[in-house]
């Protein structure tokens, strides 16, 4: 990873910096900063041991986010202007150089379409309602709400503040029960007591619940479960509770996440998950990942929520992200009779954070009675 984004720098310093009529010190400084930048996974694991959980203050974490952005926005934007210089040469049959004013302004650009993509990374999202059919829904949940957050990566970005402005804004939502499909957090129980917190006031008629998601695995699995837990969250490791209105039964199952066996943990079991649930009762799959959602169809899953992918954090990259995903990446699907909702995600990973045209969401599903 560390090597992956050395590159841009390096581009940004051989092919941007050094050809600008700058003084040498000023070269000096730029490049070094440059390189600062570009080490930010290095400075990230040497703050925590991971390079998951960078251990700054609030504002560093985002002016890394910032910088490091904008230096591989600069990088792929000085790549297109030496292709469109190497082609006016050809055509010309000349050397033509890029005036610095070109050169300038793609920074620029650069910077300020980093800080857009941070600001939109950081913000609470909005509520985005979506209307579901589910085929043999008792009429009794005709109109039920369930609220999805996900990816919310809990940490020095996403603070306690925040997650705070999150519960308040999940709990005005009039959802009838919340559901969290994964990645809480980036960090251990012991760096994130305090930020996690606030996740204790969540609140529904029906309760909370919830699933792991591939980040828990990377930093003490049991004592989040038991702390998440704690909180009042109810985890689904592939098991599945039962939710009555009247004579009515709706299943909300959920799964371990597909990371889980390569940390000495047990991994997806759906079989395991509905085992002894209610026959004819339409079903809920809470899987962080996206990927088997073919298995949850086969096995009579009528909705699957699902986060992880960040919805691809930014247009272009999505697609990108989707052939990652099985090709599943951001919003509404149909997979054998069994719809999929990918969430964007409420927030995202600390060290790449960054949105433009993919924004974060808290989802809140009103479920219809199929006619």
């Amino acid at each position: 990873m560390l090597l992956t984004f050395m590159l841009p720098g390096l581009i940004v310093i051989l092919n941007w910096l050094l050809p600008l009529a700058l003084p040498f010190g000023v070269k000096v400084a730029i490049g070094l900063g440059v390189m600062i930048v570009s080490y930010y996974y290095f400075w990230s694991r040497l703050s925590s041991g991971s390079v998951f959980a960078p251990e700054f203050p609030r504002l560093i974490v985002v002016l890394f986010n910032w910088l490091l952005a904008a230096v591989l926005f600069l990088a792929l934007f000085q790549l297109v202007l030496d292709v469109g210089v190497l082609c006016v040469d050809l055509v010309r049959w000349r050397l033509v150089s890029l005036p610095d004013t070109v050169r300038e302004g793609a920074a620029l650009f650069a910077l300020l379409l980093s800080a857009v993509g941070v600001m939109n990374a950081v913000k609470v999202p909005a509520v985005k309602d979506v209307r579901v059919t589910i085929a043999g829904l008792p009429p009794q949940f005709e109109g039920y709400r369930l609220l999805q957050l996900t990816d919310l990566h809990i940490s020095r970005l996403f603070p306690a503040s925040w997650a705070k402005a999150v519960v308040a804004r999940a709990n005005t939502a009039g959802a009838d029960l919340i559901v969290v499909t994964g990645d809480f957090i980036d960090g251990s129980v012991a760096m994130r007591q305090a930020d996690i917190a606030p996740l204790e006031a969540l609140h529904a008629p029906d309760g909370v619940l919830a699933v792991a998601g591939n980040h828990e695995y990377f930093f003490d699995y049991n004592d989040w479960m038991q702390s998440l837990s704690q909180l009042g969250i109810t985890m689904l490791l592939n098991a599945h509770t039962v939710l009555t209105r009247g004579e009515g039964k709706l299943v909300v199952a959920g799964v371990t996440d597909l990371s889980a066996s390569a940390h000495g943990q047990a991994g997806p079991d759906i079989t395991a998950a509905l085992q002894n649930s209610p026959a004819g009762a339409p079903v809920i799959l809470l899987d962080h990942q996206p990927r088997m959602a073919a298995t949850a169809a086969d096995h009579g899953v009528a909705l699957q929520l699902s986060g992880h992918t960040h919805g691809g954090m930014i247009v272009g990259l999505d697609r990108l992200v989707a052939r990652g995903n099985n090709g599943f990446v951001s919003g509404r699907y149909h997979v054998g009779g069994m719809t999929l909702y990918v969430s964007n995600g409420t927030g995202l990973w600390p060290g790449f954070a960054l949105r433009l045209g993919c924004p974060p969401e808290m989802t809140r599903f009103t479920l219809t009675v199929e006619t």
